[in-house]
């Protein structure tokens, strides 16, 4: 028997699907490619946004045309918010919540009635590289105690839970083992970790610096109100990479309020500014919502501003989507939608800008680069992949070709023409 996966959301989605694909692996159920034919489908679906629930339903229907004999499962946001609208389906032959999805694996086996073939060790690695990705995403937390008013995923995900340090180590050692060099920690509410015996982020951190050879690790999003103390002298291992992504959602003071975002522009500032003078190169990335209900002129020349001010590595940008089930989907003050995209397009402008400008620090440097994947087929004899501060290099190899999951040391000798990536030679 055969399984194939699909996933869309975040990075704990990811996560997921990598541990799911594991353990199906320890039950004799051989993995399928994404353009190969599989036996059992099984989808990790998000509800973030109304557009992520519309694109949730369009892989389901996707799965479902590619491999028509299949058994399809379904879990994730999307699954547990809407079960009634995904009963509905007959694409779907069982529905698993995320209440059960760590059983996901031996629900499907037993609802469904599947056999898989004889016990088999497991590659905890092989259901990465199969899908093309070097990077390990490890869950470590999940659920949300906090009730931002434009966010369902706490509704979705449920009360906050953490694993245990010790199992969390064993598992990056095991995916060191495999092959992996680069392991990225992932939770919905990272900085709320708690292991049973009191250890926070900054304790999980240190005991996986301590314990495992993981040559390069990376803490997720992070609400930037939860940093644990002590988290910046960690930086002084260079196995944890310099970058945080610290969702922001908008530089007005009066949106975060309404937003029930549990700080201030001001905070923020003061945050970055410590992040910078303890950790050489550090580089800060974060998410902007434009055109949340209420957001006046004003409240968007405030986030322009801030934005430019604090000089972001990078942005994600989204237009405001009202999310049934949340305070502020049924708030006065809509903004049009024009209004939204519009707003977009001029913090995207600043975005850009601000990523050429950061790319352009690291000009003349040389650095460890991950290499993760052969570069586009218009641009031969070059591979893609990520500087510690997670800056995007395009890598030439001078005409020999440059092994994929391999650290190779890179001279930062340019950026692409368009801004988007530093252009690197690897160097012996």
């Amino acid at each position: 028997m055969r399984v194939q996966f699909h996933t869309l959301g975040c990075r704990l989605n990811e996560a997921e699907v990598e541990r799911w694909a594991a353990q199906f692996q320890r039950r004799g159920v051989a993995l399928a490619g994404a353009d190969e034919g599989a036996d059992l489908v099984v989808v990790n679906t998000c509800a973030v946004t109304q557009e992520a629930v519309r694109k949730s339903r369009h892989l389901l229907r996707r799965a479902r045309r590619v491999n028509p004999a299949a058994r399809l499962v379904v879990s994730g946001c999307y699954a547990t918010l809407e079960p009634g609208a995904l009963a509905d389906l007959a694409e779907v032959d069982l529905l698993v919540t995320n209440r059960d999805k760590d059983r996901l694996v031996e629900l499907a086996l037993a609802r469904l009635d599947l056999a898989g073939a004889a016990p088999t060790p497991a590659d905890v690695a092989a259901p990465l590289f199969a899908r093309g990705r070097q990077r390990a995403f490890v869950k470590v937390q999940d659920g949300c105690r906090h009730r931002c008013t434009f966010c369902i995923v706490n509704v979705a995900r449920g009360a906050e839970r953490s694993r245990p340090i010790a199992e969390v180590c064993a598992e990056v050692a095991g995916l060191v083992a495999a092959g992996v060099h680069e392991v990225v920690l992932t939770g919905v509410h990272l900085g709320g970790y708690a292991d049973a015996g009191g250890g926070d982020l900054a304790d999980l951190v240190r005991a996986l610096l301590a314990e495992t050879a993981v040559a390069r690790l990376r803490i997720g999003a992070l609400e930037p109100w939860d940093l644990p103390d002590g988290l910046w002298g960690l930086f002084a291992d260079p196995r944890l990479m310099p970058h945080l992504h610290l969702p922001l959602q908008s530089g007005s003071d009066r949106v975060l309020r309404r937003m029930a975002r549990r700080g201030t522009t001001g905070d923020y500032a003061r945050l970055v500014a410590a992040a910078r003078a303890a950790v050489p190169d550090f580089v800060v990335t974060t998410d902007i919502i434009a055109g949340f209900p209420g957001e006046d002129a004003a409240d968007w020349a405030a986030t322009m501003d801030f934005v430019a001010r604090v000089g972001f590595g990078d942005l994600h940008v989204f237009a405001y989507s009202p999310r049934a089930g949340t305070p502020a989907a049924g708030w006065p003050g809509q903004v049009d939608a024009a209004v939204r995209q519009a707003r977009c397009r001029e913090l995207g402008v600043l975005a850009r800008a601000l990523r050429a400008a950061t790319l352009c620090r690291f000009v003349g440097r040389r650095v460890a680069v991950l290499v993760e994947a052969r570069g586009p087929a218009a641009i031969p004899g070059h591979w893609s992949g990520y500087t510690p501060s997670y800056l995007p290099v395009r890598v030439a190899a001078g005409g020999a070709p440059v092994p994929v999951n391999r650290v190779v040391e890179v001279a930062l000798v340019g950026i692409t023409d368009e801004g988007a990536a530093l252009v690197g030679e690897a160097r012996p």
